[in-house]
């Protein structure tokens, strides 16, 4: 029983430290994959032309070696062309146009609202309010007296406030093991739990299913 014993601790051992890399290899696999696959039909032909698929190794094959640099390259014009983006939107008349643009998208039907919904979110992901996530709450899911960690984004819309007659903040309640989905729910202040807990060790008790158990945070609730 002791051999058994030890040889769950190893392997648990062994999978908590194989896991996450694994993991990080896949997530950076399919980004490369997302962000090069519908230019390799432009960019192989090119390498083609200069020969690169004649050469290779016994570990790398010709058509390997043409394919991961073709999406080397293809990564490469991505982060060129992104700077010349940035570049080109802070001269004057690019941005009156790009104005022009953007309000004749807000006036076609169907068009402007996928464009506007689009929009507020990116605007939203990489302009964050600086305090949004930042504080970890209890609060009764699905039911009362059963708590689940959640998250605060922010106020809740007012039309939704109003029609409770009190203020209520919305709350992101990730989801076990994949925190990236979950639910939005609406709570009246006194119904929250403020804990002490860092929002990044929400997520890894998350994650880890209730196996990594967060320490104790010295600094107290708001």
């Amino acid at each position: 029983m002791s051999l058994i014993k030890n040889l769950k601790n190893y392997f648990m051992t062994g999978l908590a430290i194989l896991l996450p890399v694994v993991i990080t290899i896949l997530v950076l696999q399919f980004i490369v994959n997302f962000l090069t696959e519908p230019f390799i039909g432009m960019i192989t032909p090119l390498l083609k032309y200069f020969h690169v698929d004649h050469y290779g190794t016994s570990y790398l094959p010709p058509d390997k070696l043409l394919k991961y640099t073709s999406k080397a390259c293809i990564l490469v014009l991505l982060f060129l062309f992104t700077i010349l983006i940035g570049i080109i939107t802070r001269w004057f008349f690019i941005r009156i146009a790009l104005n022009l643009w953007d309000r004749l998208l807000h006036k076609i039907p169907v068009i402007k609202t996928i464009y506007k919904t689009t929009q507020d979110i990116i605007k939203t992901l990489f302009s964050p309010d600086e305090h949004s996530f930042q504080q970890v709450v209890l609060v009764p899911f699905p039911k009362e007296n059963i708590y689940a960690l959640g998250l605060i984004s922010r106020d809740s819309p007012a039309s939704c406030s109003q029609k409770v007659g009190a203020k209520l903040i919305s709350v992101l309640i990730p989801t076990t093991p994949n925190p990236t989905t979950g639910f939005l729910l609406m709570y009246k202040q006194e119904d929250m739990i403020y804990i002490d807990m860092k929002p990044e060790d929400a997520i890894k008790y998350i994650v880890s299913c209730g196996m990594i158990v967060p320490a104790h945070n010295a600094k107290g609730a708001k």
